[in-house]
């Protein structure tokens, strides 16, 4: 079954001399319940922008997105924040933690969003990503690994149907890169969560049976063929 279905989506940007610069133009993409897959793609490439509008971030020009069975270009903002904090998690590049807050709080504050602070759950959490003794440590008071950690823990927190994952290796050495996306993927099959990692990076890319490039997917920017 389909947990994410897509189709006909475009979006456009305005360039500074008024021009639309179509990043995104996708027929057909669709991601099962449970399923874990990868899209690749180099810098500037369009998968950041992707992956904002499947989290309801941006809102596409024209097409169809339906997660879990909801169509989300009929739902106002507010109705898309509610529904990505209840069956979205996203992992940034840059974890996106708040430094005033801990570990354990950045947890908490997270699942508020959603179904609401659990912190036996956050603890829970934070232990299986080995940040058990760090709960009450500040972000800049682990080293980049243990942040990604932290990130991890967050984005699963309210128990997600559904997992994005943008470059989140990118800032991290190649024995720490694949540490975490061991850790990733483990922590979202344990969740029941889809998981949805976008990487140009040919090691990571080569660790998923299920890959594409986005660039397959994506038709912005092509002369479109008539018949």
């Amino acid at each position: 079954m389909a947990l994410l279905e897509i189709s006909d989506l475009r979006k456009s940007y305005r360039a500074p001399d008024g021009s639309a610069h179509e990043v995104i133009r996708i027929r057909r993409f669709e991601l099962g319940e449970r399923t874990q897959m990868a899209l690749s793609g180099p810098s500037g490439s369009g998968k950041t922008t992707f992956l904002h509008l499947i989290a309801g971030i941006l809102t596409a020009d024209t097409g169809r997105l339906t997660l879990d069975g909801i169509e989300m270009s009929t739902l106002k903002e507010s109705e898309r924040d509610r529904l990505r904090a209840r069956s979205i998690g996203y992992i940034f590049q840059t974890f996106n933690l708040l430094q005033g807050f801990s570990v354990l709080e950045n947890v908490l504050l997270g699942m508020s969003f959603g179904v609401g602070a659990d912190r036996e759950r956050a603890v829970a959490l934070l232990q299986r990503v080995g940040l058990g003794d760090r709960l009450h440590h500040r972000p800049r008071q682990l080293s980049t690994g243990q942040q990604q950690r932290v990130a991890v823990a967050r984005a699963l927190a309210h128990r997600p149907k559904l997992v994005l994952a943008d470059e989140p290796t990118g800032n991290l050495d190649a024995t720490n890169a694949a540490e975490a996306l061991a850790l990733i993927r483990g922590a979202c099959e344990e969740n029941g969560a889809a998981l949805l990692l976008v990487s140009h990076d040919p090691g990571i890319l080569a660790r998923f049976p299920e890959r594409h490039s986005l660039a397959e997917l994506n038709q912005a920017g092509r002369p479109e063929v008539r018949s």
